[in-house]
């Protein structure tokens, strides 16, 4: 929570707006470093409990059936892959940064999509008794994650410089060759998003080992 306030609510965010690997480096938290501490300490649970605690039965009941909705393993891997494509079209991209309410929608997105995702990923109960995802589907949900955005950061990096050109109309906060801010956004979209995922893949595998030698 502390990375995801950083990157939203401090000088970060200012950066974030005029520079585009800075933006690319706060969508890397919130869509995938942070949510994916977010979710793994498992914090389902607490708010359930929360919702118990302060009486709110009819939240919980409208929570049921958009929980089956997001945490679906198509739905909610087509999200995640969906809405970095979506916020990174040119065209988008630049009203986005233009405009304050689209900015903010844009960063919450990314957030509680990210949450969402990993959430289903990282789940740490055993999918047979809680009728989660099964650790073969989570795997699927990393690779169908994976290479779209391996595709886009490549054609990112590689593009010709320009791509993004709202941060040539509204200056870039540092005297940074434009073509340079490109490719290392491109790279901050390529390789660190697939880090996340290997690690991410690491987690379930553990996940896995653990539940398989207990009912061994």
């Amino acid at each position: 929570m502390l990375l995801c306030y950083a990157v939203m609510h401090t000088q970060f965010d200012y950066y974030a707006r005029f520079m585009f690997f800075m933006h690319r480096l706060q969508h890397l938290v919130l869509h995938h470093l942070g949510a994916f501490l977010i979710a793994l300490a498992n914090p389902i649970p607490v708010f359930m409990a929360a919702f118990g605690r302060w009486r709110l039965p009819g939240l919980a009941m409208a929570w049921r059936p958009l929980r089956r909705i997001l945490f679906d393993p198509v739905v909610a891997t087509v999200l995640f892959v969906g809405l970095i494509f979506f916020w990174l079209w040119p065209a988008v991209h630049f009203d986005a940064m233009l405009s304050l309410p689209r900015y903010e929608l844009m960063n919450a997105s990314m957030l509680v999509d990210g949450v969402i995702f990993w959430l289903v990923i990282l789940d740490p109960r055993d999918p047979q008794k809680a009728g989660t995802s099964g650790f073969g589907v989570r795997f699927m949900m990393l690779l169908g994650a994976l290479f779209p955005q391996i595709l886009l950061g490549a054609y990112i990096t590689f593009s010709p410089p320009g791509l993004y050109d709202v941060y040539s109309v509204c200056g870039r906060a540092w005297p940074i060759d434009p073509a340079t801010d490109q490719v290392l956004g491109g790279v901050f979209t390529w390789i660190p998003p697939a880090m996340m995922t290997v690690l991410g893949a690491l987690v379930v595998l553990r996940l896995y080992l653990h539940y398989d030698n207990q009912r061994g």
